[in-house]
């Protein structure tokens, strides 16, 4: 008996980013392949910090909730063409210090039999906001 793959559809990506927004890492790695790899949007190369592997993704994934605890995604939309996506939305969390990240981004993804197999994250540039009083 055959295996049917499921399209990856803009809900795909919708869900995706609730287990983002519920801090679910196991959700996460659920819609990801074996062999994917995570461009981050920061990091020391050209490309941010490339990880490569589930458990390399998985402990990037965490990081992020590690960082900036309040970590949230908002006013997504998601885009589906063939085998590749687009996620854009506004990145919001605090810093251990108090101050406030707030800034537009996107996500760019490659599908490969219905998984994440890429996630290329960008942020824009922009400098954290004060603590709040």
């Amino acid at each position: 008996m055959s295996h049917v793959i499921e399209p990856v559809t803009p809900a795909t990506l919708e869900a995706f980013s609730a287990a983002w927004n519920r801090h679910d890492v196991d959700g996460l790695m659920a819609f990801m392949a074996d062999d994917c790899v995570f461009h981050a949007a920061g990091g020391p190369d050209a490309c941010g910090a490339r990880h490569v592997g589930r458990e390399a993704v998985r402990l990037a994934f965490a990081a992020a909730w590690a960082a900036l605890p309040d970590a949230q995604w908002t006013k997504g939309q998601h885009f589906v063409q063939g085998d590749f996506g687009v996620s854009q939305w506004t990145f919001t969390g605090t810093a251990a210090d108090g101050t406030r990240v707030e800034a537009d981004g996107v996500d760019l993804f490659t599908f490969k039999n219905g998984k994440i197999v890429v996630k290329n994250a960008f942020r824009k540039a922009r400098p954290n906001l004060p603590a709040l009083k």
